[in-house]
């Protein structure tokens, strides 16, 4: 379990996200080491930044629910910053989605600039079929990057979509077939590194910032919602249900 990180060129950074027998959902300590790496990849001599998920099952699956669950404000700092859901980011991030993008490996998605996926990538927020209120994002920018009647779906049914209905909706850029899909990542970078790195990072860091001041602005509430909802008659339900495979019972 863990986060990788490897070059390709001099300009090129490719994070990995390897947990493969829990289809890259990530502990709380791999979220710790992506935090870190944000901030180590902040100030290197890398001008493009490519997120993509080991094996060919998923991207990322989330938060590994079978580790610790808490959320104090020291853990959601972690998580934010590991999500980019509150903070700033100086480089372009594309996402080669290889497999499934659902709960926190979406929401790491929302805060990636360019994507593209495999054909058999599916997408969701499933977070509220296990009582589980979505923290590291979704609420605030899935509104802002698909429109409001496409996201409420999204997060009130917890159904997963297919590559091509993301597409369909902004989601992601376009869909790629699956050995070429790193291929295509790397070539899109190529092409933004090729290109004025101070000025390329002028505009994302006006962008990061708008987004990051609205998501801000909104993290008080998004903290008091999920101790709310972690502290109701329903977490625990969910949680066990997800855990045991079987469709939950809220009574």
């Amino acid at each position: 379990m863990d986060i990788r990180l490897h070059e390709h060129g001099d300009h090129i950074a490719i994070v990995t996200i390897d947990n493969q027998p829990r289809r890259n959902a990530m502990t709380r300590a791999m979220l710790a080491d992506l935090a870190a790496l944000w901030d180590t990849l902040e100030t290197s001599r890398h001008r493009c930044v490519i997120v993509t998920g080991a094996g060919d099952r998923a991207f990322c699956s989330g938060a590994d629910l079978s580790g610790d669950l808490s959320a104090s404000p020291e853990n959601a700092a972690v998580i934010s910053r590991g999500l980019l859901k509150t903070s700033t980011f100086s480089k372009p991030i594309i996402a080669a989605v290889n497999g499934d993008c659902v709960a926190g490996g979406l929401e790491l998605l929302l805060a990636s600039d360019i994507r593209a996926a495999a054909p058999h990538a599916r997408f969701g927020l499933p977070e509220v079929r296990w009582s589980i209120y979505p923290f590291g994002g979704a609420t605030v920018k899935l509104i802002q990057q698909i429109g409001y009647v496409h996201a409420m779906d999204m997060l009130f049914t917890a159904e997963l979509i297919s590559a091509d209905a993301a597409a369909g909706l902004g989601l992601v850029n376009r869909v790629v077939p699956a050995d070429d899909l790193m291929g295509w990542a790397i070539a899109k970078a190529e092409v933004i590194a090729a290109n004025s790195p101070s000025a390329v990072q002028a505009v994302k860091r006006q962008i990061s910032a708008t987004i990051a001041e609205h998501a801000q602005s909104r993290e008080a509430l998004d903290q008091e919602l999920g101790d709310t909802v972690r502290a109701g008659p329903h977490f625990d339900e969910g949680v066990a249900a997800f855990l045991e495979k079987r469709t939950p019972v809220y009574e």
